[in-house]
């Protein structure tokens, strides 16, 4: 069994430019229901050092990394235990940087690819030339409070889907760039991952879990997508349907998880629509409600590499993608 946790990758404290220290960030975290974090302050991890003493104190998760803030792009590393120097790094060399953090069995991300850069934000927008974008293991692709109305993250979306649409199995995540604890009023996004049941340790759990692409993303209630195939078989978000055409076609079964973390959003009853979304564009926009929140599709699979569930619907009195899942992949057989 899978259990769907709420975590914020993309965190900083007074050691670099945020205003809190990480005892203030897990107990504002913990406030939002949330089951972890990732520390990624600006080129350092001395942030981590009380770490043990917090996790203990608030029950709240903190995975280690940093956050490289170069002169080209912003990339996040999770799961470090050790400092990996970005600085010998040329915009054509980025994947000597990504090797390091792979050797320590970390994970990268690219921190919002098109937000405004020089010079308002040194580096904020993406530069680097990635010549094989099978080494970068997520993209940040909703970045800052309310996510789903900013030009840039409406750029970044559509970088992921050209990248899964060329063949590339790459996770999408939010992130807030969370620096302050104080209240907000705008909407926060929530990555949520997908940890199985019996791990030993949630920071490898969560880590495997973005690793194998079992996330999705919402601002309220979290969007769900399974895939039914032939022989009952069932394929949870990340993994990969073997299928072929003497079979039945399989079945994409959409819901709405009103339960997360219910009470820190708002949402005026009403019918949403869940749209599913492939690499030969719409194939369905289905219904869903708080009374219905399931509901079925039967794909035919022909020529399908991958499909993700998109959640529309009116959220802070504006029309938006209030969430959505990570890919399912499809791969036909003899």
């Amino acid at each position: 069994m899978t259990n769907w946790l709420p975590f914020e990758l993309h965190c900083h404290t007074f050691h670099s430019d945020g205003k809190q220290s990480l005892a203030e960030l897990a107990s504002a975290a913990k406030d939002l229901g949330l089951c972890g974090v990732a520390l990624t302050d600006h080129n350092t991890m001395t942030g981590l050092l009380d770490r043990d003493s917090v996790v203990a104190n608030t029950g709240v998760e903190i995975i280690p990394g940093l956050e490289w803030t170069t002169f080209f792009g912003h990339m996040l590393t999770l799961g470090i235990t050790e400092y990996v120097d970005w600085r010998n790094l040329s915009p054509f060399h980025i994947h000597r940087g990504i090797e390091a953090v792979h050797k320590q069995g970390g994970l990268v991300g690219i921190a919002h690819p098109f937000r405004v850069g020089s010079p308002m934000c040194t580096g904020c927008f993406w530069e680097f030339e990635v010549s094989d974008w099978k080494q970068v293991d997520y993209i940040e692709v909703w970045s800052g409070l309310f996510p789903s109305i900013r030009r840039n993250n409406i750029r970044a979306f559509d970088m992921w889907t050209d990248l899964l649409n060329k063949g590339y199995r790459i996770a999408a995540t939010c992130g807030r760039d969370w620096h302050v604890s104080d209240p907000v009023t705008e909407p926060i996004s929530v990555t949520y991952l997908g940890i199985r049941e019996g791990y030993q340790d949630l920071v490898s759990a969560a880590l495997n879990a973005l690793r194998r692409g079992a996330v999705a993303i919402s601002m309220g209630p979290l969007p769900m997508m399974s895939v039914r195939s032939f022989g009952g078989h069932t394929a949870e978000l990340g993994d990969v349907v073997e299928w072929n055409m003497s079979e039945h076609a399989p079945v994409i079964q959409i819901a709405i998880d009103f339960s997360a973390r219910e009470g820190l959003w708002n949402l005026p009853d009403q019918l949403m629509k869940m749209r599913l979304m492939s690499n030969k564009g719409e194939l369905a926009s289905l219904e869903l409600s708080s009374e219905q929140p399931h509901a079925e599709y039967k794909l035919d699979a022909a020529g399908i590499s991958w499909v993700r569930a998109e959640l529309f619907g009116t959220f802070c009195g504006t029309h938006t993608r209030i969430g959505f899942t990570n890919a399912i992949y499809f791969e036909e057989v003899d």
